[in-house]
């Protein structure tokens, strides 16, 4: 496993689909070794199972990613052959023939579409597109975690995916000591949790609800380490409404699971990524959802979420919920049995156990697309025959 933190699991989606599937996978008789980023010197060298290899990376924005899957590429070349690698990320593209060139099948999970992300200048979205294009090319398969995010690899290069989304923690009879410890009531409050960037539009669901009647403080939770300015123009809005508490980044994993399973509401922002693991944690949580309005929010949490574009939409909506608790908590146990029944962690590591078996027999998608772009007419097409043999 290449290409993100790594274990144990503090920070985001993948390194929490890692932690999942990756124990897993042990559990079935796999040896499985993860790539790592430490916190500290004192990093252990095993979790869960899991062989950890732990390398540093250099912590700037455009270089942390890149700069870390370099070193683990390196690592891999040096040591005994894995059958398979699962790379995270398809910005780390450009390293999967050093992969390959050690004899290991190499899966690439594309994530969502990082070139839309407003954080990234115009030559780190040029890089990003290229990346896409190089991972179709070199990769033996490309995960995607949603439909919408399979069909643009469809449409835009006329190349097959595996389908594998994430999976989610059913929370139930949760305790509510952690967040009474910081002030809240179990019930009686909104949250949203999100890196501060642009596209997750942290700024809009503040502004929303500020512009309402709510009387139900807000909760946000998270940090933006490279965009000051975003942070800053949030805060600035925060100060102004004694209603909007920031708690900045939460690592506690036991308190962020209070947080997610006692709110009433919680609100969803983010709009260029596929499944978002912070959306299936709250519905997992039992919470009803208000999320951003494009195709992979309304994949996940289905007809039963309200969606906004605007401040104003959220704002008749958070007012909406306070005014009929009742329904809304009804909504958010019809939010849990979905994610129950669409979102299992045991089905997604058995997926990810029969790509690695496939991958590790010879199938491959190199060679199906050049890794051009092609118009969409490409849709409309026959699907291709992909059961490629490597060499």
């Amino acid at each position: 496993m290449v290409g993100t933190r790594g274990v144990p699991a503090s920070y985001g989606g993948f390194e929490t689909a890692i932690e999942e599937i990756g124990r897993r996978l042990v559990a079935e008789g796999h040896e499985v070794t993860v790539y790592c980023r430490p916190s500290g010197p004192d990093a252990p060298d095993e979790h869960l199972g899991m062989r950890l290899v732990n390398l540093p990376a250099l912590r700037r924005k455009t270089l942390e990613t890149l700069s870390h899957t370099a070193l683990s590429a390196g690592h891999f070349l040096a040591t005994r052959r894995q059958d398979v690698a699962f790379v995270f990320n398809a910005a780390n593209a450009p390293f999967v023939p050093l992969l390959r060139a050690r004899g290991s099948a190499v899966a690439v999970h594309v994530d969502g579409l990082e070139w839309k992300r407003d954080k990234w200048g115009p030559w780190g979205r040029r890089y990003y597109r290229m990346a896409e294009g190089l991972a179709v090319r070199e990769a033996d398969a490309l995960i995607a975690d949603a439909q919408g995010i399979a069909d643009y690899y469809d449409d835009e290069f006329g190349v097959p995916t595996e389908l594998i989304s994430y999976g989610a923690t059913i929370l139930r009879n949760t305790p509510s000591d952690a967040i009474e410890a910081i002030g809240l009531v179990p019930g009686q409050y909104h949250l949203v949790v999100a890196r501060f960037e642009p596209e997750n539009h942290v700024d809009v669901i503040v502004e929303g609800y500020h512009r309402s009647n709510a009387a139900l403080p807000l909760v946000v939770v998270g940090s933006a380490p490279y965009s000051a300015a975003y942070t800053d123009g949030i805060g600035e809005l925060a100060a102004r409404d004694p209603r909007i508490r920031l708690l900045g980044g939460v690592w506690d994993q036991r308190l962020l699971d209070q947080l997610y399973a006692h709110a009433l509401a919680y609100l969803h922002g983010h709009s260029v990524g596929g499944t978002n693991p912070s959306l299936l944690r709250a519905m997992g949580a039992g919470t009803a959802v208000l999320a951003w309005d494009v195709v992979f929010n309304r994949e996940v949490a289905g007809a039963a979420g309200l969606y906004f574009s605007a401040p104003g939409e959220l704002s008749r909506q958070v007012e909406e919920v306070e005014r009929y608790p009742f329904r809304f908590r009804d909504i958010g146990e019809l939010m849990q049995d979905r994610a129950h029944r669409r979102y299992d962690w045991d089905v997604v590591a058995e997926a990810y156990g029969s790509l690695a078996a496939k991958l590790a027999r010879g199938y491959s998608t190199r060679g199906v697309s050049s890794g051009r772009r092609v118009d969409s007419a490409w849709s409309v097409r026959q699907p291709q025959e992909v059961e490629v043999l490597r060499g």
